[in-house]
């Protein structure tokens, strides 16, 4: 984080899943931005098309949807924390979609507190790739580019 401070599993434990989410959700946004903003020069009205596009609550349940099975025990019990934990859905998402993606945001937050910075890269990357149907490349290959 800022003095490069992470918290441990036992702090983390005492988080509620929508601190969490709260969390992944600027996490997911600022790389997501990051990605698409990578992909060109573009109007920044495209730029925001695109990153809502990917960001929005349906495409996020689909990702987690597709990555379940591939987490570990622990990082599926912190989804489920997530999907479980009580919030109210926007009137233009669908309430399922919602749960599922507050639970990936749980996720991605823990990953980001815990300063697992490669677990978290792999599973937005794999998120990006399962989001657009063409190649989509990768935040990493997107930050080797630019150097």
């Amino acid at each position: 984080m800022l003095n490069n401070e992470h918290l441990d599993e036992n702090a983390l434990k005492e988080y509620s899943a929508v601190v969490l989410a709260y969390i992944g959700d600027a996490v997911f946004e600022l790389l997501v931005r990051t990605h698409v903003v990578a992909t060109g020069n573009r109007r920044v009205k495209d730029i925001h098309h695109d990153t809502v596009e990917l960001v929005r609550a349906e495409s996020q349940a689909r990702v987690i949807r597709l990555l379940y099975d591939q987490l570990s025990e622990q990082e599926q019990d912190i989804v489920r924390r997530g999907r479980n934990a009580k919030s109210i859905a926007p009137r233009h998402a669908d309430p399922a979609d919602y749960q599922m993606s507050t639970g990936l945001e749980a996720l991605l937050g823990y990953l980001y507190l815990k300063g697992d910075y490669q677990r978290l890269l792999d599973l937005v990357n794999r998120s990006l790739g399962f989001s657009n149907n063409e190649d989509s490349g990768s935040i990493n290959q997107a930050r080797e580019d630019k150097a």
